[in-house]
């Protein structure tokens, strides 16, 4: 696959014979990234001293309560205005802001996941079950599980979930040995990449249901109860004030809305860049940094795509409190022109253009 041009130092793609072993971390989303004793003088290790001596791994609670109370604000309002409204075609401007109101109580999920919220575990789940499974319909435990993985191992095609084919393709050798509706979609996947993603919103609630099955799922009666709660809540809400015509155009235009946002924040973090395979494992440091996209931009970005602009960052450091992230990029970005690590940061629209590219690009082998 073709690295991307615009880094600011370019390396080599790496490979297990060429970078460091190093034992796989603990499951990133859970825990930070600190070194451990057997870590100490690992290029990461050499990192996480000069992060922590800057004080960036502190909690900001001040911060998160104002996040969370603004956020919770804009979700009550939304709802208020709903019902205020009643029966009019002007619901359809309500539903677009509550599907970025959704947007933005998952990327306050993601971070009561990733414990940047409140250190202790306790907390941490029940607050991402209550905004997760309660606020927005999505499964805590599947979404963690999932997350959990990708960050351990971004961009293997075998390990991390989030490239794995469904009815995308991520690679060309994905694209090879695709069948059915991922052979036929990935023909066109590139142009289909947006439509798609106003699906998105609804996969996340149907695949939230489905894991409720699965072995691995926590306490998922609880999980279930709130889940369940609601989509009941929901579509009680939409069917009862709403006539059904004007309840499914709300339903459809609510989570497009919710389902593009999400997909416009995530998309450029690693689509498009490097990818691994088999016993590909460089080290944690560069592991994490060749795999992920920074997206530049100003405190409007950093607010609009929750932090997770600062890719690489949060990737090294995913306890980090998201208002520091912006403040470790330069020490990051610095450490890695000194061991000349590739370090990528974009635009927004050339990041979605570099993604968009590599779809097109892997999807070649399917049109021949």
């Amino acid at each position: 696959m073709t690295t991307p041009a615009t880094r600011t130092t370019t390396t080599a793609r790496p490979t297990a014979a060429t970078a460091t072993a190093e034992p796989a971390p603990e499951p990133a989303a859970v825990h930070p990234a600190a070194p451990r004793a057997g870590r100490q003088g690992s290029d990461f290790a050499r990192l996480y001293a000069r992060i922590d001596e800057a004080g960036l791994m502190r909690r900001r609670p001040g911060y998160y309560a104002l996040r969370l109370t603004l956020v919770g604000l804009a979700f009550a309002a939304g709802w208020t205005a709903f019902f205020a409204l009643g029966e009019s075609w002007w619901q359809l401007a309500v539903a677009g802001f509550l599907g970025l109101v959704f947007g933005q109580l998952a990327l306050a999920a993601h971070d009561l996941a990733h414990r940047q919220v409140f250190s202790r575990r306790g907390p941490s789940e029940a607050g991402g079950r209550i905004v997760g499974n309660l606020g927005i319909g999505m499964s805590y435990g599947w979404w963690m599980n999932k997350h959990t993985r990708h960050h351990a191992n971004p961009n293997h095609e075998e390990l991390d979930p989030d490239v794995r084919p469904d009815i995308l393709v991520w690679s060309q050798d994905q694209a090879r040995a695709a069948k059915g509706l991922p052979r036929f979609v990935g023909r066109h996947q590139a142009a289909l990449f947006f439509p798609l993603l106003t699906l998105e919103g609804l996969n996340l609630h149907v695949s939230s249901v489905r894991a409720l099955r699965e072995p691995h799922m926590k306490r998922r009666g609880l999980e279930g109860l709130l889940l369940f709660t609601h989509l009941g809540a929901y579509l009680a809400a939409l069917f009862l004030v709403l006539p059904p015509g004007m309840a499914f155009a709300f339903l459809f235009l609510h989570q497009a809305v919710f389902g593009v946002y999400l997909g416009s924040i995530f998309a450029p973090n690693h689509k498009g860049m490097p990818t691994l395979t088999g016993d590909d494992r460089p080290d944690f440091l560069r592991r994490q940094v060749l795999t992920s996209r920074n997206v530049r931009g100003g405190r409007l970005t950093d607010f609009m795509l929750g932090g997770l602009n600062h890719q690489i960052e949060h990737h090294l450091f995913p306890s980090m409190p998201s208002p520091h992230l912006r403040r470790a990029r330069v020490i990051v970005r610095d450490y890695c022109a000194e061991l000349g690590i590739g370090y990528h940061e974009t635009g927004l629209v050339t990041s979605w253009r570099e993604a968009l590219r590599h779809l097109r690009e892997v999807g070649a082998p399917i049109r021949g």
